[in-house]
Protein backbone atom coordinates (compact mmCIF):
# COMPACT_ATOMS: atom_id res chain seq x y z
CA UNK A 1 0.00 0.00 0.00
CA UNK A 2 1.41 3.56 -0.90
CA UNK A 3 2.47 6.38 1.96
CA UNK A 4 -0.78 8.94 2.15
CA UNK A 5 0.74 12.36 1.97
CA UNK A 6 -0.04 15.74 1.27
CA UNK A 7 1.52 19.50 0.94
CA UNK A 8 1.54 21.11 4.13
CA UNK A 9 3.48 23.68 3.06
CA UNK A 10 4.05 26.25 -0.32
CA UNK A 11 6.31 28.89 -1.19
CA UNK A 12 6.85 30.96 -4.21
CA UNK A 13 10.80 31.20 -5.35
CA UNK A 14 10.41 33.77 -8.14
CA UNK A 15 10.66 32.47 -11.46
CA UNK A 16 7.31 30.82 -11.82
CA UNK A 17 9.55 28.10 -9.26
CA UNK A 18 7.07 26.75 -6.21
CA UNK A 19 9.38 25.10 -2.65
CA UNK A 20 6.97 22.09 -1.40
CA UNK A 21 7.02 20.66 1.71
CA UNK A 22 4.84 17.74 2.48
CA UNK A 23 3.71 15.44 5.37
CA UNK A 24 6.06 13.30 4.86
CA UNK A 25 8.70 15.47 5.86
CA UNK A 26 9.83 14.94 1.83
CA UNK A 27 10.95 18.58 0.39
CA UNK A 28 10.40 19.23 -3.56
CA UNK A 29 11.15 22.61 -5.74
CA UNK A 30 9.52 22.20 -9.17
CA UNK A 31 9.09 25.23 -11.99
CA UNK A 32 5.68 25.24 -12.71
CA UNK A 33 6.81 28.27 -15.89
CA UNK A 34 8.94 25.55 -17.65
CA UNK A 35 5.71 23.25 -17.45
CA UNK A 36 2.93 25.68 -18.93
CA UNK A 37 5.96 27.32 -21.41
CA UNK A 38 6.18 23.23 -22.78
CA UNK A 39 2.27 22.66 -22.56
CA UNK A 40 0.35 25.94 -23.64
CA UNK A 41 -3.06 26.09 -22.84
CA UNK A 42 -5.61 29.43 -22.23
CA UNK A 43 -5.87 28.02 -18.89
CA UNK A 44 -2.58 28.01 -17.87
CA UNK A 45 -0.75 30.87 -19.58
CA UNK A 46 -2.70 33.39 -17.67
CA UNK A 47 0.15 31.98 -14.63
CA UNK A 48 3.08 32.95 -16.73
CA UNK A 49 2.34 36.31 -14.86
CA UNK A 50 4.12 36.39 -11.91
CA UNK A 51 1.03 38.08 -10.10
CA UNK A 52 -1.27 35.13 -11.08
CA UNK A 53 1.05 32.90 -10.43
CA UNK A 54 1.63 33.64 -7.06
CA UNK A 55 -2.17 33.24 -6.34
CA UNK A 56 -1.77 29.91 -5.74
CA UNK A 57 -2.92 28.29 -2.41
CA UNK A 58 -3.03 24.73 -0.68
CA UNK A 59 -6.50 22.72 -0.82
CA UNK A 60 -7.36 19.43 0.19
CA UNK A 61 -3.56 18.82 0.76
CA UNK A 62 -2.65 19.99 -3.11
CA UNK A 63 -1.40 22.95 -4.87
CA UNK A 64 -3.49 24.91 -7.30
CA UNK A 65 -4.45 28.16 -8.90
CA UNK A 66 -7.72 29.43 -9.72
CA UNK A 67 -10.81 29.04 -7.97
CA UNK A 68 -11.82 25.99 -10.21
CA UNK A 69 -8.27 24.10 -10.13
CA UNK A 70 -7.73 25.68 -13.42
CA UNK A 71 -3.66 24.17 -12.66
CA UNK A 72 -3.58 21.79 -10.59
CA UNK A 73 -0.63 18.47 -10.31
CA UNK A 74 -0.54 14.87 -9.52
CA UNK A 75 0.25 14.84 -5.56
CA UNK A 76 3.39 11.93 -6.75
CA UNK A 77 4.64 13.78 -9.76
CA UNK A 78 4.95 17.27 -6.97
CA UNK A 79 6.68 14.79 -4.54
CA UNK A 80 8.75 13.72 -6.83
CA UNK A 81 9.73 16.87 -8.13
CA UNK A 82 9.00 16.16 -12.01
CA UNK A 83 5.38 17.69 -13.32
CA UNK A 84 6.78 16.83 -16.62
Amino acid sequence: MSEIFYIVQATDLGGLRVHLVFSDGVESTVDVGDFIRRHPHPQYDRYLDPKQFAKFKIERGNIVWGKNWDLAFHLEDLHDGNIG
